[in-house]
């Protein structure tokens, strides 16, 4: 492995906390990523990381060298896109993220015929309902549900995604269908929650405006899948988006409750951090994947 490969490898591991998480990440074994880390180490004559059974941290020396590792690995990547961008055959990893359901079943589809036609790129889907720190994380491209705020990234939007609440027939029969958005008070209300989640109301259109519900129920989870089955299966009331459901409304496994004041739509996109220069082969997936997925909406 050549000295620009170790300097990667010596990133990821920073970033990613672990050396288990960074070589796994690069596609190494624990055992190779730390060979690669026991070699910088010679090389320079310096300890750059900090090891624990529990955790691993780098140095002040190490520290520092991330700095500059990560400023030189941006520009070599930089300049590989340059020359992709001349050559016309995009080369290298498109490392991706999405929402769990989102990206099963709206992007995961669209990577193999993308990778078809350009056989020189290889992609990294990572699926979270969790909020993903783009930069930290080093992703070229995330899928997003919701109301974009880091202004170090750039916004592209797709579509308006309708949401919907739904509840299962056995859930309504014995509970009651709420006919106002006040009921929903009474009911258990299925909630997309993680540390640090926005998600501790729902906001409902209605004939007056936007109006915030401070909802709450017995069971809430970091998974909008989980969410959805937990709704089929009897147990509540859940806010979901509109083509996660759509076949079971059709079903009737689901039904649509408070059609007339439903939530307000959720701003489907992508994020992509601001450079100077933005990888081809990053460009040229984003224009393909926003052109098939508008056509869904």
């Amino acid at each position: 492995m050549s000295y620009l490969e170790s300097l990667r490898v010596f990133v990821r591991i920073v970033e990613l906390g672990s050396i288990t998480s960074g070589g796994r990440d690069l596609r190494l074994s624990p055992a190779v990523a730390s060979n690669r880390i026991k070699d910088l180490e010679n090389r320079f004559g310096v300890r750059l990381l900090n090891r624990t059974t529990r955790k691993l941290t780098p140095t002040e020396i190490g520290r520092a060298f991330y700095d500059h590792a990560r400023r030189v690995i941006d520009t070599l990547d930089e300049a590989e896109a340059v020359v992709s961008s001349f050559s016309g055959k995009p080369q290298g990893v498109v490392r991706l993220t999405a929402p769990l359901g989102l990206g099963r079943r709206l992007i995961a589809p669209l990577i193999p015929p993308f990778c078809a036609d350009n056989p020189g790129v290889d992609f990294r889907l990572r699926l979270s309902d969790r909020n993903v720190n783009i930069i930290e994380d080093a992703i070229d491209l995330a899928f997003f549900l919701g109301e974009p705020t880091d202004s170090a990234l750039k916004w592209r939007k797709i579509a308006d995604c309708p949401r919907l609440l739904v509840a299962s027939p056995e859930y309504l029969a014995a509970h009651g269908t709420p006919a106002r958005p006040d009921e929903l008070i009474d009911h258990n209300c299925l909630l997309l929650r993680y540390p640090r989640s926005p998600e501790y109301f729902w906001v409902l259109q209605t004939d007056e405006g936007p109006r915030k519900m401070m909802v709450g129920g017995r069971f809430d989870t970091d998974d909008g899948d989980v969410l959805t089955n937990w709704a089929l299966a009897g147990y509540g009331i859940a806010n979901r988006p509109a083509y996660e459901v759509a076949a079971d409304l059709k079903t009737g496994r689901l039904v649509h409750v408070l059609p007339d004041t439903p939530p307000l739509p959720s701003q489907f996109g992508c994020l992509t951090p601001h450079r100077r220069l933005q990888d081809p082969k990053v460009r040229m997936f984003a224009d393909y994947a926003v052109r098939e997925l508008k056509k869904m909406f």
